[in-house]
């Protein structure tokens, strides 16, 4: 099942799709990290971003 980009809100903004490249390039910018750092965050304590941005300190 594709991403419906049409369905936003806050399950979607909530979440980190390493699947999707415009949300890894977005979530990279947002954090200011490199495409590794968040792929070892989210790969460290889940894809929420709100545990993301505690781990690294954000």
């Amino acid at each position: 099942m594709s991403d419906d980009k049409s369905k936003t809100g806050s399950p979607d903004r909530d979440r980190i799709n390493l699947s999707e490249d415009y949300e890894v390039q977005y979530w990279t910018k947002e954090l200011g990290v490199s495409e590794q750092e968040l792929r070892d965050a989210v790969k460290a304590v889940g894809n929420t971003s709100k545990a993301v941005r505690e781990r690294l300190g954000k």
